[in-house]
């Protein structure tokens, strides 16, 4: 029992894929951002074209 302790304490691969999960989630965060901006500069941009095409 008390080698299945150390052997539980010992690991990593847990922690390792919650920090490889927070990194994604950050990651996805910040291009969902980006292309919330981009988006709405685009929305922009298109529609002062639709207007001078008019």
């Amino acid at each position: 029992m008390r080698q299945l302790v150390q052997r539980f304490m010992a690991e990593n691969d847990g922690a390792t894929a919650i920090e490889y999960g927070m990194i994604a989630a950050l990651i996805a965060v910040a291009i969902i951002g980006t292309l919330q901006v981009v988006g709405t500069s685009l929305s922009t941009k298109f529609t002062a074209i639709a207007g001078n095409l008019n």
